[in-house]
């Protein structure tokens, strides 16, 4: 029997593109037609034309890609962005709404097309919306009506009729880095590998592109890479436009901070649970609070620093989006805070022993505050040298380490042998995990590229530093504490840093 089809007006849209490169000519005129329907100022664009020329003359060919927006059913930027203003409608549209960015740049390091840009005027995250506002009145968007050869089209993915459907569904169409999971829903008939792939041709010597030199950009990430590609033809990335790293050093020192403050508290707890030294111990009562509490609000500074938009801070504990690890994380700092400030109070009031009872509430908020950042960094679907289960772990021994130098450095007396066996052992266990990004394989291409950028490249200084510094502050302890305790912090920030920015250094698209 024949079946009934419903009604395409009777079904909810499901937008999609599709962007045909056997018709493509690399004319731009997308990208300028977006720039004026959108007012995307200069120096940004939420679309763009790659080029790519593989092979050698007279045996070469050039490729281009479309590049913009994915619109993806299980969107990493609507999950990581704290305050909703990164959605996705019921059509399937992921649209963001300026007034309630808060600048995070959250979504930029989730995103893994590099789609997401913050708009140097209005300071907020802004990105390809398929021109939702023309669509919603019945309007092709921008893009679409002014290429010249119909190589970009939108339609129903709902509505088996639209020519977009029929495209996707009997057509060879590829996608974007499908590893990642994201479904997206802006597919490319006859693309070359050699642009979807990131990592497929190498940038042009010099950074001098076709028409353009990409001169001194604010934390740039390279477009292209100086290391083997993953074609086996020679492809060179010949017209690009510049990219950037989301996160810049005050994310790194802010990992840094955060793990003084959530180990100069979990340290003497330690030692006090263990009997190392009593519960009236000046370190734990006193000294260990308030060099967590003073490096809590170090950490809330330069996070609140970090945002583009920082008057809005507030609307991270106010309008919170669960989902994202930097809400969970502003929580999980914000009662950690709270459990300091009755210890100090409790403290100062006369009441040493209510610190005791607060402690089965305080240790576990301080190992969450120390270790949520991996949680939030997996969340960067972007980056694979972050997605390492060991990083929660690493992140407690960074604490632990960060906690017993401290507070050896303000007070070694008080706090006897079993801070430094602490310092000691978080010395030897963060080396040992340092070191597993020289000594073990990658599973990808991007996490080998990342490491390869940490160990060999532009931050091997940095890292090589710090492992340098570890390995010192174990022979040092013998001479002198303090000295070897000064040089393990001081290399665990160049390692901090040399990991942060390393993980950025990937280009996506």
């Amino acid at each position: 029997m024949p079946t009934t089809q419903v009604p395409t007006a009777t079904r909810e849209p499901l937008w999609a593109k599709v962007i045909d490169h056997t018709r493509c000519i690399g004319c731009h005129a997308c990208t300028t037609a977006c720039k004026s329907e959108n007012e995307v100022p200069l120096s940004v664009t939420r679309t763009y034309v790659k080029y790519v020329d593989t092979g050698i003359f007279p045996q070469a060919r050039r490729s281009f890609q479309v590049t913009r927006c994915n619109q993806c059913d299980d969107a990493p930027c609507v999950e990581a962005c704290p305050t909703t203003a990164m959605f996705r409608r019921a059509d399937g549209i992921v649209d963001f709404d300026k007034s309630i960015c808060v600048g995070c740049k959250a979504c930029i390091a989730a995103c893994p097309y590099d789609a997401i840009f913050i708009n140097p005027e209005d300071k907020s995250a802004e990105k390809c919306n398929f021109c939702a506002h023309r669509l919603d009145v019945g309007l092709e968007p921008a893009c679409v009506i002014v290429c010249p050869t119909e190589a970009i089209l939108v339609g129903d993915m709902n509505d088996p009729l639209s020519a977009v459907s029929g495209i996707i569904n009997r057509e060879a169409v590829a996608v974007r880095r499908p590893e990642k999971e994201t479904r997206p829903k802006l597919y490319y008939k006859g693309a070359d590998q050699a642009t979807l792939d990131p990592l497929a041709a190498r940038r042009p010597d010099g950074g001098i592109f076709m028409w353009s030199e990409q001169g001194d950009v604010k934390h740039q990430v390279p477009s292209g890479h100086s290391g083997p590609s993953n074609s086996s033809a020679a492809a060179l990335l010949s017209y690009d436009i510049p990219h950037r790293a989301p996160w810049d050093w005050r994310v790194s020192l802010y990992t840094f901070t955060k793990s003084i403050s959530s180990g100069a508290y979990l340290v003497p707890l330690l030692l006090g649970l263990s009997g190392m030294i009593t519960w009236t111990n000046p370190v734990w009562t006193l000294l260990g609070p308030i060099v967590a509490m003073i490096f809590l609000m170090f950490t809330g500074a330069l996070l609140v620093w970090d945002l583009d938009h920082p008057e809005r801070f507030w609307m991270v504990l106010t309008r919170p989006q669960w989902r994202s690890w930097l809400v969970r994380g502003g929580f999980i700092i914000t009662a950690y805070g709270g459990i300091l400030a009755l210890h100090l109070g409790a403290v100062i009031g006369g009441r040493p022993e209510i610190p005791q009872s607060l402690a089965w509430l305080g240790g576990p908020l301080a190992a969450m505050t120390a270790i949520y950042t991996a949680y939030l960094f997996a969340q960067a679907k972007a980056r694979d040298l972050w997605q390492s289960p060991l990083l929660p772990p690493h992140l407690l021994v960074q604490a632990l380490l960060a906690g017993s130098a401290s507070l050896i450095l303000l007070n070694p007396i008080e706090l006897g042998v079993g801070a430094i066996w602490t310092l000691q052992a978080s010395l030897v266990v963060h080396l040992i995990l340092a070191l597993g990004e020289v000594s073990m394989p990658h599973p990808t291409a991007h996490a080998a590229l990342a490491a390869r950028n940490m160990t060999k490249g532009a931050y091997a200084t940095f890292y090589w530093g710090g492992i340098v510094l570890t390995a010192s502050a174990l022979l040092l302890m013998s001479a002198s504490i303090t000295i070897g305790a000064l040089a393990g912090l001081v290399g665990l920030f160049l390692h901090e840093h040399a990991y942060v920015q390393a993980g950025q250094s990937v280009p996506l698209a």
